[in-house]
């Protein structure tokens, strides 16, 4: 362990700072992996505990039916005043079949359902990609501000086709309470960007919303939403967009592409999503494509490319002439060779960590990348020298999702690869793990998540997707985050099957508050939680 006095209570409050506005005392979960910095920690969990969670205590509770896969993570409201219904505590799920949902944490029952099909309308079909499948409605992660419209809204993206053949992308507010559209929505998602790459129309890269696929999760900051755009299986033409959206109007609020004058550069990581700090800069783990290793007098690309990189934004102005700034970025001395292959660095996501400005993140080559987010370290042909830390090696597979942050240490789980933690002390990661799970986790590897009561009642939960191939059913696990040898429950330990819930589903982080845990699946959101006395 290692002695974190004094660094713990400013921890907290950077993490504070990185919550979506919300009364911290709630067991909100509004955003992808419970923050902005993406840590994965909801420290306000105080009902689960090492000492209850096991297979006689804990369990399956309910299963809640869903139209369409399930790809986004749940998100959680605590105490929302339902109209004729009372005080609820409210689980949201979105569903590949262009439906959103919302029912009671404690006991299934469904409190609305939304389709965000327009008449004549159907989710799209899968482009011929199998990345999402077998069709394509809403795959991004929502994000939620209690504090928007008369009682709440949540935000989602949802990908259709209409009877005539054209696809639509479109930004939904919806009403916490009710699904009713805010703002006048749905806002139909476009944009232009200036450049000479894939898909460009005097002198303009255009936005195609059927080529464009929305897999990372929403990002709101600073009454923002953010969208960042991916491709269908890496099929051209496409570059790598991101569009900001105003959450009260839905007018468009910053555009930037990161290969205006090449192609691909996407937003994916396995649907984690981007980052941002508490002074509203956004951060970006960018997939293959065109990087200019020809660099300006400041060192930045010369034709404005950023393929295979990590990358700032910063938001400058406001209203409709808001735009984004690209401030800084650090990408690997063989990025171009990266790319060639497919090693790319934006199959993961990455996370800011409340200590010393760095941020870590992690794609297909094996390697932890430790940056300082005020100084990233742009490109060196030569060698890796110029990020803060660069660790090889270290993961037993490449990495296709989100790392976690608790108490000192950095989670991840790479494909087929053991859980691994990697201390921090002062600020440095360690260099190799000090603690490793017993099992592997199957493709596409696992996104840790952690739940406490403070730092007290640590459980680490993580999601094995099984083998579908196999028949081997997907699997919930809690660990010791402090050891992760000492798994405390698995859905396979109960007696005749109790707690399976069937196939698994790639890229799925579980969503924990309250005294449960919610997974999606290819058919549903399970619940699990504390069983009643027999």
């Amino acid at each position: 362990m290692i002695d974190l006095t004094g660094r713990w209570a400013f921890c907290l409050l950077i993490a504070a700072l990185f919550l979506p506005p919300v009364v911290m005392a709630q067991q909100d979960v509004l955003t992808f992996h419970n923050d902005n910095a993406r840590t994965g920690q909801n420290l306000h969990e105080m009902i689960l505990t090492p000492a209850n969670v096991n297979s006689t205590g804990f369990g399956k509770l309910f299963t809640v039916p869903m139209d369409g896969k399930v790809d986004a993570q749940p998100l959680y409201v605590s105490g929302l005043a339902m109209p004729g219904k009372g005080e609820r505590e409210v689980v949201f799920a979105a569903t590949e079949h262009d439906s959103v949902y919302a029912f009671d944490a404690s006991n299934g029952q469904l409190l609305w359902k939304i389709s965000a099909l327009k008449p004549g309308e159907e989710p799209s079909d899968m482009q011929h990609c199998s990345q999402v499948q077998p069709e394509i409605g809403i795959t991004a992660t929502p994000v939620i501000d209690r504090r928007a419209g008369p009682h709440g809204a949540i935000y989602v993206v949802a990908m259709s086709k209409d009877a005539r053949g054209g696809y639509h992308q479109r930004l939904h507010a919806l009403d916490l309470t009710t699904g009713a559209e805010l703002f006048k929505g749905p806002k139909d998602i476009a944009a232009r960007f200036p450049g000479t790459g894939d898909n460009t129309h005097n002198g303009m890269v255009v936005f195609d919303p059927k080529q464009h696929e929305d897999r990372a999760g929403l990002l709101l900051v600073n009454g923002v939403v953010y969208t960042s755009w991916s491709s269908h299986c890496d099929y051209r033409l496409y570059t790598g967009f991101v569009i900001g959206y105003d959450e009260h109007t839905l007018a468009q609020a910053g555009v930037f592409d990161f290969a205006p004058n090449g192609n691909e550069a996407s937003i994916w990581n396995s649907g984690a999503a981007p980052a941002a700090d508490a002074g509203g800069n956004l951060y970006f783990s960018v997939a293959n494509g065109t990087f200019d290793t020809k660099l300006n007098a400041r060192g930045f690309p010369d034709k404005g490319d950023y393929g295979n990189a990590f990358v700032r934004l910063t938001p400058v102005g406001k209203g409709v002439s808001r735009a984004l700034h690209l401030s800084d970025y650090w990408t690997m001395y063989n990025t171009v060779d990266e790319s060639d292959r497919d090693q790319d660095l934006g199959s993961g996501g990455l996370i800011l960590l409340p200590v010393d400005h760095l941020g870590v993140g992690a794609g297909k080559d094996e390697h932890l990348y430790v940056f300082d987010s005020t100084h990233m370290g742009k490109f060196n042909p030569k060698d890796n020298s110029n990020i803060y830390e660069d660790i090889p090696g270290v993961l037993h597979g490449p990495e296709f999702g989100e790392l976690a942050w608790f108490n000192g240490a950095v989670y991840v789980g790479a494909v087929n690869d053991a859980l691994r933690s990697f201390r921090v002390t002062g600020d440095k990661i360690s260099r190799q793990a000090n603690s490793t799970s017993k099992n592997l986790f199957p493709y596409p590897g696992t996104n840790p998540v952690i739940s406490a009561n403070g730092s007290a009642n640590s459980i680490l939960w993580a999601y094995d997707n099984g083998v579908p191939e196999q028949a081997r059913p997907a699997v919930l696990r809690a660990y010791s985050p402090a050891d992760l040898t000492h798994e405390y429950y698995d859905s396979n330990q109960a007696p005749g099957g109790r707690d399976q819930f069937g196939s698994g589903n790639k890229f799925i982080s579980p969503t924990v508050a309250g005294g449960h845990v919610f997974v999606g699946t290819t058919h549903s959101v399970v619940a699990f939680g504390l069983l009643k006395p027999q």
